[in-house]
């Protein structure tokens, strides 16, 4: 449901508040995850509409704000380890307008001295900071939240050019070099072709796979992958005394630190956007990837003198070029149908090379963007990416569309499902489309994993994979035949042998006691999530009161609203939907709840959360807190009232303690919610 100011129309409020929720998530699918979900360009455009709309309307702005922030916390598989000086991210300039009024903003400041420009191709890799103590490699450390990073300098250490110790005879106390890891583009396309050779997957592209073998918990496995490190800047130093960023760049360059050969120092802003120009006509001349021109201003008392915002140096700007294109053949236009029914048009063309990665699937999103477009099998159209995994069909050419494709007509969308023969059917004013067949053979994988996934039924076991096998093998045809399944029906499957059986089957015993909420998430239900699962669990109390409830009862309850109920009751009224709840309940499966009354103990309380608790799941400590009038947040600021740190906490836990905020223990944790007062001060900070 889209939030509304009182207009009754999407304000800057609310939109503000959206693209900040848009923003975090992707940039953790993005730098922990290693698995974007948008291009870069769609990244981009979304963090300048929210900083166009923070300028626009000062009263909105916040510290805590992606804008004012670098990266994502990291990820809790390696050692957090603090930066000793900030790894900020760059602001983006995406024509030379842009780029002159940048340099005209600095000349103010710098009040029209001379100023000589650095230049440097802007490397599609992770980014990563190595330090040296008196010469020897001490630490790689990726950025994380620009704070705090990950440190991985086994794998580092395995990267061929990344040298042990600086080739230099007297070597500074310390000297912290910035770069990139990256995939040469070369090895990536040959792995990739082994993998495939192999029956593996493809990676998607040279920086996703650079991050994910970056992250690997055993560096043998980092080693047997052909990564490099290019530098180009300078983090702390002591014992190193340059005057410029292009003097440091050689000093490293001495030391055996690789740098990227093509950078360059030039004199004036035209000679600046000539290379830029140039460069962009040659992108896929280096060996790397590479997505634009980071200009600096080399000078590094004049960088002193311009500073940095909480998020951006202002003497550096990343010139980023536009999404690359490249013309192919359309030649079908197919359907997928995911967990929830969704079908999503997508487009297969002859594979074509774009931005490093070779791409022959693009989805189209849904029937009204796929008729925008116009684009029909037979055509040629134009596909683009700029480095990322999400590859875009712009539209088609249509100077060459055959007349055969003219006379075809535009694509529709299918009335039946390819997959089960049910219709498929269009909800009003939306414009998404859905098999209306919940036990859909396609949709049955990701419905059973999603089933069985932690934050839903919990069921040690049956993870994807084991889905796979029980569906391939006939053995489910819907949910509730999990519940079914037998020793004799597993044993004879290859690899299944009595230790993983009695697991499975065990785990799949003991989910039947999980609680309402988690039924109703492991439900795949359209736009019902944890969040309103709970809360209408605690307001209804059972299955049978959900299911007896019409649609305006459903959205008179706090938190869901007229657009979840309609999906809701859209679920319940389908006859097969009615047939799987039956079946689940006569089959043991609980269908009512114990959720907590809901008290005030908490009230006004925003409280993170951070690291693992061994009482606790992450859901079920947020229901508590819930339960008790708290509320849970993201990100840690002067107004957070306490952090909850647990085992292995992130960046969340130092700021809490730059900050002033209080943080508990578990064992603290537990007190507050008995008491609704901290330990120590027994009041919520203000």
């Amino acid at each position: 449901m889209v939030a509304q100011d009182s207009d009754g129309a999407e304000g800057p409020r609310r939109r503000v508040q959206r693209l900040r929720v848009d923003i975090d998530q992707h940039r953790y699918r993005y730098y922990v995850l290693s698995d974007p979900s948008i291009t870069d360009a769609e990244f981009d455009a979304l963090y300048q509409q929210l900083a166009r709309l923070e300028a626009e309307h000062p009263e909105l702005d916040d510290p805590d704000s992606p804008t004012h922030r670098v990266g994502t916390a990291p990820s809790p598989a390696f050692a957090a380890v603090g930066h000793r000086q900030p790894m900020l991210s760059l602001d983006n300039a995406f024509d030379d307008s842009e780029l002159l009024r940048w340099a005209e903003r600095n000349n103010r400041i710098l009040e029209g001295a001379p100023v000589r420009w650095t230049c440097e191709l802007k490397v599609d890799g992770v980014a990563i900071s190595v330090a040296y103590v008196r010469g020897r490699l001490d630490r790689a450390v990726t950025r994380g939240d620009g704070r705090v990073g990950e440190d991985v300098t086994a794998n580092v250490r395995t990267i061929a050019g990344v040298p042990d110790y600086l080739e230099v005879d007297d070597p500074p106390a310390l000297l912290e070099a910035r770069g990139e890891i990256y995939y040469p583009v070369a090895e990536f396309e040959a792995m990739n072709d082994a993998r495939e050779q192999e029956g593996l997957a493809r990676f998607a592209n040279p920086r996703n796979a650079a991050s994910g073998a970056l992250r690997q918990k055993d560096p043998a496995k980092t080693a047997q992958r052909p990564l490099r490190l290019v530098c180009h800047g300078m983090g702390a130093v002591q014992g190193l005394s340059v005057p410029t960023q292009s003097a440091f760049l050689e000093a490293i360059a001495a030391a055996g630190l690789p740098v990227a050969e093509q950078t360059c120092t030039l004199d004036d802003l035209d000679e600046v956007c000539r290379f830029i120009a140039d460069w962009g006509e040659r992108r896929h001349a280096p060996t790397y990837e590479m997505d634009g021109v980071v200009v600096k201003v080399d000078d590094l008392g004049q960088q002193r003198r311009l500073g940095a915002t909480s998020a951006v140096p202002r003497w550096a700007i990343a010139y980023k070029y536009p999404p690359e294109e490249r013309q192919t053949k359309l030649i079908d236009i197919f359907v997928n149908v995911g967990r929830t029914g969704k079908v999503t048009p997508f487009a297969s063309f002859e594979p074509v090379l774009v931005a490093g990665s070779t791409l022959q699937l693009a989805t189209l999103h849904n029937e009204d963007q796929a008729r925008l477009k116009d684009v029909r099998p037979g055509d040629t159209v134009v596909v683009r990416k700029a480095g990322d995994v999400i590859p875009e069909v712009v539209g088609p050419v249509l100077s060459q569309r055959p007349d055969e494709v003219t006379s075809a007509g535009p694509w529709r969308m299918p009335k039946t499902c390819p997959f089960c023969g049910s219709a498929i059917e269009r909800l009003e004013g939306e414009a998404a489309s859905f098999c209306t067949n919940i036990d859909c053979p396609n949709r049955l994988l990701e419905s059973l994993a999603h089933f069985a996934g932690r934050g839903a039924m919990d069921i040690e076991g049956l993870g994807y994979e084991t889905a796979r096998i029980l569906r391939d093998q006939g053995l489910v045809s819907n949910i509730a035949d999990v519940y079914r399944l037998s020793a004799d029906d597993l044993l004879p499957l290859e690899g299944f042998g009595d230790k993983k059986v009695s697991q499975l089957l065990a785990g799949i015993e003991g989910s039947k006691t999980q609680p309402l909420e988690r039924l109703l998430v492991a439900l795949n239900i359209r736009m019902v999530g944890g969040t309103v699962a709970r809360v209408l669990a605690r307001h209804f109390g059972t299955l049978a009161a959900v299911r007896a409830a019409d649609t305006d009862t459903i959205a008179a309850v706090n938190g869901v609203g007229p657009i979840r109920a309609a999906a809701l009751r859209a679920f319940l009224d389908n006859p097969s939907s009615g047939a799987l709840l039956d079946d689940l309940a006569a089959l043991g499966v609980r269908t009512d709840t114990e959720a907590a009354q809901r008290s005030d103990l908490l009230d006004g309380w925003t409280v993170v959360l951070t690291g693992g608790l061994s009482g606790f799941t992450r859901d079920e400590a947020k229901q508590a807190i819930e339960d008790r009038g708290g509320k849970v947040v993201g990100s840690v600021s002067k107004k957070t009232g306490v952090v909850v740190v647990g085992v292995d906490p992130g960046s969340k836990a130092a700021k809490a303690v730059d900050l002033g905020v209080p943080t508990v223990d578990e064992d603290g944790f537990v007190a507050l919610l008995d008491s609704g007062a901290l330990p120590a001060s027994g009041s919520p900070a203000q």
